[in-house]
């Protein structure tokens, strides 16, 4: 290695069987170190020329054979006073004082006098600190800096040019596709299910306690009312037909009770004739067979029928052929006629219909049994079951959809007042709001009143009252909030008790 200032002696001597020149290297550079004696002989084909390059410099190696070209544009000459330069006062020579390149000294530039005086002290006499750039002069390059003119290079792992980017780890290899993701559906192949899923072909199965399709879906325990912000709207309660059975079609009375009487003609009777026939007309349809019959025959078809039947066989086919306010009327007959009074009953049809059912009621029980309904009550009741049935039996309900959400609070605070929260039950405020309001208004109330006192109309009910007030009061609760879960659970109720009369 040498060292500025001192010449090149004594190298190494010409080594035989070097490389040969290379054909396309770099050109001879001028202006770079001068040959070396003992050193690798020029080789031709180097880099060509480069402008921009470092200017001869002045006092500095003389020009070497076969060297670097010199580069214009590169930094100027360096002035005297770096190596070389006298030694600053006080310092020891270093012995560099003969050299024939000495160096440059202060005075080489007009500048360099002023810029070592403002750098001594800085380290080391009249130089900078280390890493620092000097005054007056340019940044030098940074290390591993680009060549002038010639591009950057690549730096490191980066893709060569020329050269498409190599594949990174786990990646796809070139000309192939992109292997399949764990768990990924293979290519040409379908999805298979995932776990539960539906299976390809077949619908959907309904999710539990999901509506059936075709039904209607009933109200959820304990849902919102009406009329509070974030309640669930009221499910609208189908009014029209109710039954299984729909009308015939081409029913002709005349035709149907040819039939009613061939099967009761003769030795026995034929009762699955009778069932065919009565269990494929709706009402509408069977009622004008009563007058059909006595046109055509002359005779009583309810007579005919209660010759030739008997039991519950005999009860259901008469009931089928009376409309639902004369059958009705009659059941209510039924149940206060005798000995005893089936409060059942009374209660069940009383608290399910609606204002014009009642009031065709009254008018049909009249005609039949010269008395009103009302009359019929107030002889076989008493007490405020007496007075539940007697209010039902008006048939003067308020029917307006509209709630008044004031009133309801108001309602439910008067109940509450009546039940819970005294000593004992004031029964006649149950029964003015339950018999007089409409049931929108009072499925309001109800669930106000859970929200007042944390609990359901029907347990606070329960617990005030007892006997057949308590039956009369929960049946028309139970109806207000759902007529045919109501029925539901008068069937369960009766089959129940007859399966268990049968064991």
């Amino acid at each position: 290695m040498s060292y500025p200032g001192y010449p090149q002696a004594g190298g190494y001597p010409p080594q035989a069987g070097g490389y040969p020149p290379q054909a396309g290297g770099y050109p001879p550079q001028a202006g770079g170190y001068p040959p070396q004696p003992g050193t690798y002989p020029p080789q031709a084909g180097g880099y060509p020329s480069q402008a921009g390059g470092y200017p001869p410099q002045p006092g500095g190696y003389p020009s070497q054979p076969g060297a670097f070209s010199g580069q214009p544009g590169a930094y100027p000459p360096i002035p005297g006073g770096g190596w070389g330069a006298p030694p600053a006062s006080g310092m020891p020579s270093i012995g560099l004082d003969n050299l024939s390149n000495a160096g440059f000294g202060a005075g080489s530039m007009p500048a360099m006098p002023g810029i070592m005086s403002q750098m001594a002290g800085m380290g080391y006499p009249g130089g900078p600190t280390p890493g620092q750039p000097m005054p007056g002069y340019p940044q030098g390059p940074s290390p591993n800096p680009s060549m002038p003119g010639y591009p950057q290079g690549p730096s490191p792992n980066a893709p060569m040019p020329g050269y498409q980017q190599g594949p990174s780890p786990n990646a796809p290899m070139p000309g192939y596709q992109q292997g399949p993701s764990p768990n990924a559906p293979m290519p040409g192949y379908q999805q298979g299910p995932s776990p539960n899923a539906p299976m390809p072909g077949y619908q959907q199965g309904p999710s539990p306690n999901a509506p059936m399709p075709g039904y209607q879906q009933g109200p959820s325990p304990n849902a919102p009312m009406p009329g509070y912000g974030g309640g669930a709207p009221v499910i609208p309660v189908n009014r029209g037909f109710r039954g299984t059975i729909q009308d015939f079609p081409g029913a002709d009375p005349l035709k149907d009770v040819e039939v009613l009487r061939k099967a009761m003609k003769g030795f026995g009777t034929d009762e699955q004739a009778i069932i065919n026939l009565l269990g494929s007309r709706s009402n509408k349809q069977r009622v004008p067979m009563v007058i059909a019959y006595k046109t055509s025959y002359g005779k009583d078809l309810i007579k005919d029928l209660k010759s030739e039947l008997s039991g519950n066989f005999e009860k259901v086919v008469l009931a089928m052929l009376k409309t639902p306010a004369q059958y009705d009327a009659s059941e209510i007959r039924d149940a206060i006629k005798g000995a005893g009074t089936d409060e059942g009953c009374l209660i069940e049809i009383l608290s399910s219909r609606s204002n014009e059912e009642i009031r065709e009621i009254n008018k049909i029980f009249k005609a039949e049994y010269k008395k009103t309904v009302e009359d019929a009550i107030k002889g076989d009741t008493s007490g405020h079951f007496r007075r539940l049935l007697i209010s039902l039996a008006q048939g003067n309900r308020d029917e307006r959809e509209t709630v008044d959400i004031s009133l309801a609070k108001q309602d439910a605070q008067t109940l509450y007042q009546a039940g819970e929260n005294k000593l004992g039950t004031d029964e006649s405020k149950f029964n003015a709001i339950l018999c007089a309001r409409s049931k929108p208004h009072l499925r309001t109330v109800f669930q106000e009143y859970q929200h007042m006192c944390g609990r359901d109309i029907e347990k606070s009910i329960e617990r005030e009252m007892s006997g057949d007030l308590e039956n009369g009061m929960l049946a028309v609760v139970k109806c207000i909030k759902d007529t045919p879960g109501y029925f539901a659970e008068r069937l369960h109720k009766a089959m129940k008790f007859k399966s268990w009369l049968l064991k």
